[in-house]
């Protein structure tokens, strides 16, 4: 870590990652091997963040029922009548543990329209039609109008929308934590290809110890 990819922890924001009830219950019709044991660690991550007063974003999908906005691997099943991250449902939502209250719920045509949707003093929720987080979205005018240059990423499936999130967000010359006990789908070869890139690899405790030093 130099000058130019050192994290600042007074200008960072956390991303969760697809943490939604259908990648991540036991049994869910799209779940994700491993999100569920990762939850823990995220929740402690966005508690941190909500204490410090530090904002955080709850990154989603929501699939149409017919498939409209739906990436090409996974159309042909939603036309063919699987509900999956389908807005209105519980589902699509938050899984528990990260809601700053139980009775939070998306707004799906906000969520949909391209918004964002505050659900706390600092702390949103967003929709991206694709695997990376920056992909036909507000979220770098979002981090530019609040001066953040520095993202801590967690949340499911590290190989996909995580990963994905993490290099786009280093091609826009942010400052990168990764934290890989708080995600899921987390192999050696990936941490290693981050850590070529300057992200720098934390693990819970350590975040939080970073963040509240």
């Amino acid at each position: 870590m130099d000058e130019y990819t050192r994290p600042n922890r007074d200008s960072t924001v956390l991303l969760t990652i697809d943490t939604q009830n259908d990648f991540t219950l036991p049994r869910a019709p799209a779940e994700i091997d491993g999100t569920a044991e990762a939850v823990p660690q995220m929740q402690q991550l966005v508690e941190a963040f909500r204490t410090e007063e530090s904002p955080i974003i709850h990154v989603v999908r929501l699939y149409r029922a017919d498939g409209s906005n739906v990436d090409q691997c996974r159309k042909a099943d939603i036309e063919d009548g699987a509900i999956v991250v389908r807005p209105g449902t519980d589902g699509a939502e938050l899984v528990k543990e990260l809601r700053p209250s139980p009775d939070i719920r998306l707004n799906a045509d906000r969520l949909l329209d391209g918004q964002f949707q505050q659900i706390g003093p600092q702390e949103y929720v967003m929709y991206k039609p694709r695997w990376s987080a920056f992909y036909r979205t507000e979220l770098e005018k979002f981090l530019e109008t609040r001066g953040i240059d520095t993202i801590v990423v967690c949340g499911c499936n590290f190989p996909n929308c995580p990963r994905t999130t993490i290099y786009e967000a280093s091609e826009r010359d942010y400052r990168i934590v990764f934290v890989p006990d708080a995600t899921s789908g987390v192999y050696e070869r990936g941490i290693r290809e981050l850590e070529n890139i300057d992200v720098s690899i934390k693990g819970t405790t350590e975040t939080i110890d970073w963040l509240t030093a």
